[in-house]
């Protein structure tokens, strides 16, 4: 038997999820080592993922497959393509970042006990997430996805409401309301994305006869297994739907702002870089694979709705008085681009989306821990109790525009290139729904220059007179992250390279291929009238 390599990288945060939660309550740096070092050893792990993978071998790799409830047909299959290599591969990277950046966000308050752990639960949550996720990107059985899918939200409930952000305005029993409902709102918001999902996932057992998806695509290829219009329809509105309030698609989104607002810094990250992304993931793997004829039907539908989701969120984030729902209405416009992609049925959009996947985790994660670190200083979220920052603390604010360029995909910085393959992929094919989506590029320009300008530009402010720099912790959480944007976005092959094969794939379930562009078919067109 060969080494089981994808069940070994979703077991590794697994395990060291329970032994840091173990960890004595007086030991609480021993918890974050240990959590750094299961994070670490899971990236390691990550990397022999993306470094085993052929990206011109079949397209899955690294199988397992186990029986498990055999009289329903439910199997422990895994198996990872080149989108699931390039998720798992962003969601190990990210996850010491994220553990670095809180190192100090769930230590207890002088007023509570000393037997209470919120720090080594704190940690525990945030690696179990992780393997949460990892494994939805390698499960190929579909009830097995659900299992994870649903099981997520568990340790994000409790990260949401139970360690929310400190930097709060009026009192504690407010905050803790507030973040009460923040976390009630996306429990229940998903559970009934994921409720109706389960009646799908049940009518698809029905229908094939077993969960297995590469069993059921290449029945489907082969023209064996029947399945009625109105069913698929059914079926694909059941499964997109709870994809859609995960990604989060306009109008399912609002619970999003409440979430990433009330959360900490690091778990905001969590939020919108790395489980969000299972949402789009799946709608690639899942409703694509599953239901192709049932995906064109649904396609100008969803693409309008991704094309508000752009222009909403863009316009919401102008107007935003707080930082963090700043970021959280950005991140709504970006996963409107990331949708219209996967469903502009053409290699251009379908590979600048899985990027945009990728580089919206990166960006993202480098502008919200740069403006966590900011929020700690001061003890507000509010933009208009900050100005001048950049005076006092130039490292800070030079981290922070870099960032916020990123947001903006700005030339040379990695959002750029996934956002015009999808602008040109979606022009391609509906060139009307590709140049009103343009209208979020400059919305994303205005509300980041009037974010940077309001905060770390004018006179300072007495409040940020003596505002410390970025500490080495810090410059150390931040480096990496503008290395990658800068690295990716001039060389963006080693992703390409990996993510393409995986996309021609895709395409070939739905039965697509790139419209030929209009000059090339005029000029043909020319030469046949001479």
């Amino acid at each position: 038997m060969s080494f089981p390599l994808l069940t070994v990288t979703a077991a590794v945060p697994a395990v060291g999820a329970v032994l840091t939660a173990a960890v004595p309550a007086a030991r609480r740096t021993a918890a974050k080592w240990l959590a750094l070092l299961v994070s670490l050893a899971t990236l390691a792990l990550a990397v022999l993922v993306a470094v085993r993978f052929e990206p011109g071998g079949a397209r899955y790799q690294l199988t397992e497959s186990h029986a498990w409830i055999a009289d329903f047909g439910v199997r422990y299959e895994l198996g990872v393509d080149g989108i699931g290599v390039a998720l798992i591969a962003l969601t190990a990277l990210l996850i010491p970042f994220v553990i670095a950046a809180g190192w100090n966000d769930a230590d207890p308050l002088e007023t509570q006990s000393t037997r209470w752990r919120p720090t080594q639960g704190f940690f525990a949550l945030i690696l179990m997430v992780e393997a949460m996720v990892i494994i939805s990107f390698e499960a190929t059985d579909v009830f097995l996805f659900y299992i994870f899918f649903e099981a997520m939200l568990i340790p994000m409930y409790f990260l949401i409401g139970g360690f929310g952000d400190r930097a709060h305005a009026g009192s504690e029993e407010n905050a803790a309301a507030q973040r009460s409902y923040a976390a009630v709102k996306f429990l229940l918001y998903n559970l009934v994305g994921g409720l109706i999902m389960l009646a799908a996932v049940i009518g698809l057992y029905v229908v094939a006869g077993n969960f297995s998806l590469q069993e059921i695509t290449a029945a489907r290829a082969a023209g064996t297994l029947d399945m009625a219009t109105n069913t698929e329809r059914l079926l694909f509105l059941g499964f997109f739907f709870a994809f859609a309030v995960k990604a989060p698609l306009w109008p399912l989104h609002t619970w999003l702002p409440n979430a990433m607002g009330e959360a900490t810094a690091p778990v905001a990250v969590l939020i919108t870089a790395v489980v969000d992304k299972v949402g789009t993931f799946a709608m690639l793997r899942f409703c694509l694979g599953l239901f192709p004829d049932a995906s064109k039907w649904a396609t100008p539908a969803i693409l309008v709705l991704a094309l508000i989701s752009i222009v909403y969120g863009a316009l919401v984030a102008v107007g935003q008085r707080d930082i963090k729902r700043l970021v959280a209405y950005a991140s709504i416009s970006h996963f409107g681009f990331i949708i219209m992609g996967i469903f502009a049925m053409t290699s251009q959009g379908q590979s600048g989306a899985t990027l945009y996947m990728v580089n919206h985790g990166i960006s993202t994660a480098a502008l919200m821990l740069v403006a966590g670190f900011l929020i700690s200083r001061r003890g507000s979220r509010l933009i208009a109790d900050y100005g001048g920052v950049q005076k006092v603390a130039p490292v800070l604010a030079g981290t922070f525009l870099i960032g916020g360029l990123a947001t903006l995909s700005l030339p040379g910085l990695a959002p750029f290139v996934s956002e015009f393959l999808v602008l040109v992929g979606t022009f391609a094919r509906y060139p009307v729904i590709g140049i009103i989506a343009t209208i979020g590029i400059v919305l994303a320009a205005l509300y980041t220059l009037v974010l940077y300008q309001r905060t770390m530009t004018g006179p300072v402010k007495e409040e940020v007179r003596t505002m410390p720099d970025l500490r080495l912790r810090e410059v150390l959480v931040v480096a990496p992250l503008i290395v990658l944007l800068i690295g990716l976005g001039v060389y963006p092959k080693p992703l390409t390279q990996i993510v393409n094969p995986a996309v021609e794939h895709t395409l070939s379930d739905v039965h697509q291929k790139d419209p030929k562009p209009q000059v090339a078919v005029e000029a043909k067109n020319g030469e046949a009238a001479k």
